[in-house]
């Protein structure tokens, strides 16, 4: 009786960190409440930042630098298929306004600055306080929006990586709902208070070694 009471505790905790509607899947997490933060990236304190933190490599704006640190998520894909990711960001200047994305399988593992993974560049617009910036590619003809396709459900890793110094990220929205281009289409919106204690008792990001769940 005990074992059951506690799968369905988990199981309501894994679903408050997911929305299914008519923008599709949603997952909203905290930046800070990453599954392992690598220095120099850290923790900072903000309370304009949702849950009033945020993660970033410190260093003087306008200098460019970076390619240490990073911050990894371990996620439950729900559905199989193609997905987007939102940031909410703030980034005050040309070079302090980048970071590496992979997420793979869809993307190789690995170091993507040292393998020279050009398309895992993620630009972010610019502006002096938080907001919300779609993940895309950053190449030498433009920025373009990116997809990841997951071939079928379960755990996968994201990791967003150190490109620029100073480059803040506050919160982060996983969609199936990579039509929209524009953030109010998107459905996009900043981690609850249930999904901070989903993601604390990693149970949407981490259930390995806690309960046998899956999406499926």
């Amino acid at each position: 009786m005990k074992c059951f009471m506690f799968s369905l505790f988990a199981m309501t905790l894994l679903a408050s960190s997911t929305t299914f509607g008519a923008k599709g899947i949603g997952i909203a997490l905290e930046a800070e409440l990453a599954n392992h933060i690598e220095p120099p990236m850290i923790v900072v304190e903000d309370k304009k930042a949702s849950n009033g933190k945020f993660i970033w490599a410190e260093g003087p704006p306008n200098k460019g630098g970076g390619g240490e640190g990073w911050a990894e998520y371990i996620i439950d894909i729900p559905e199989k298929g193609k997905y987007a990711l939102w940031g909410r960001v703030i980034a005050t200047d040309g070079n302090s306004n980048s970071f590496w994305v992979i997420w793979p399988p869809a993307d190789p593992p690995g170091d993507p600055q040292a393998k020279a993974l050009l398309w895992t560049r993620w630009i972010t617009s610019q502006a002096a306080g938080w907001h919300w910036d779609r993940v895309n590619h950053w190449l030498n003809g433009g920025t373009f929006d990116r997809e990841w396709e997951f071939k079928e459900a379960g755990e996968v890793t994201l990791r967003i990586a150190v490109r620029d110094d100073a480059t803040k990220l506050d919160a982060i929205f996983v969609t199936s709902n990579i039509k929209a281009a524009l953030e109010g289409a998107s459905g996009v919106r900043l981690p609850t208070k249930k999904d901070r204690n989903t993601q604390e008792a990693g149970l949407a990001v981490s259930p390995k070694d806690k309960i046998a769940t899956t999406w499926g």
